[in-house]
């Protein structure tokens, strides 16, 4: 398995995407449930919800399932969200709680240490190679970290979540102007509701690379699938959904690569 996809743009704008892949080695298959096998944990079209939005954009997509290994997790596997119900790097259970291996057969130590040498770090490496490069060009990146979840999750949250979710680890991972930006279109949305900093304030990810005093600027969405696709199985796409949120999010990416090349950061 190739572990992550990349598609080179020459903007200072790049997505990542550590949670739409959906591979899993054989060896794997055989000794997950059918809750692990279902996989209903991904951020199912995240790819396809904002192909085209931005020219020149760069795209870092992991090709693995997060049931292998979650990429947007410390890999040390201490909980980004101390006290609060969570899956870690090397996931066991699924959102709701259930447990996606077959009895006994649970990964240990030497495997968890594995997966994450081989999907995490080379997802990461992949990811900062592209900022990097980005950074190179511009002076500056702005990392906008592309997630989606269930809006339904009691085992994780109550009640129903926004859709527009922004996450900044409390405004430290990017310039105050980009914060403001994300949150001035999604606040101006008809009929999608969002959160700052609420129970998604940025994953591993965009805590790791957000150091707006470096130049790099880092930003989580974490979008209610209700907004473009159905939340129960098969997952489908809905472009009738999408085609009303994709506007939105259209505008948000072109609003941050703006403030980049102005040099409004």
């Amino acid at each position: 398995m190739i572990p992550f996809d990349v598609n080179e743009g020459t903007g200072p704008v790049v997505l990542g995407m550590p949670h739409v892949g959906t591979e899993i080695p054989d060896d794997l298959v055989s000794r997950l449930n059918d809750a692990g096998r279902a996989i209903a944990d991904t951020d199912w079209w995240i790819d396809q919800l904002y192909d085209g939005l931005l020219a020149n954009v760069t795209v870092v997509k992991a090709q693995f399932s997060r049931y292998v290994i979650d990429a947007n997790r410390d890999p040390s596997g201490v909980s980004l969200y101390p006290g609060q119900n969570t899956t870690g790097v090397c996931p066991t259970i699924t959102f709701d709680g259930d447990p996606i291996y077959r009895d006994d057969q649970e990964p240990g130590e030497d495997e968890i240490a594995e997966r994450v040498r081989d999907y995490h770090n080379a997802y990461h490496s992949a990811l900062a190679g592209q900022i990097e490069r980005v950074k190179a060009i511009h002076d500056v990146a702005v990392l906008y970290d592309c997630h989606s979840i269930r809006s339904h999750i009691p085992y994780l949250f109550d009640g129903q979540l926004p859709v527009f979710n922004i996450g900044t680890n409390g405004g430290e991972t990017c310039a105050a102007s980009i914060e403001q930006a994300v949150v001035a279109v999604c606040a101006a949305t008809d009929g999608f509701d969002h959160a700052l900093n609420g129970r998604f304030k940025g994953g591993w990810t965009t805590r790791t690379y957000g150091q707006p005093e470096q130049d790099v600027h880092a930003i989580q969405m974490e979008m209610g699938q209700r907004a473009y696709m159905e939340e129960n199985p098969p997952w489908a796409y809905r472009q009738d959904r999408a085609a009303k949120v994709r506007p939105h999010l259209q505008e948000i990416l072109t609003r941050l690569e703006r403030l980049a090349l102005d040099g409004n950061l």
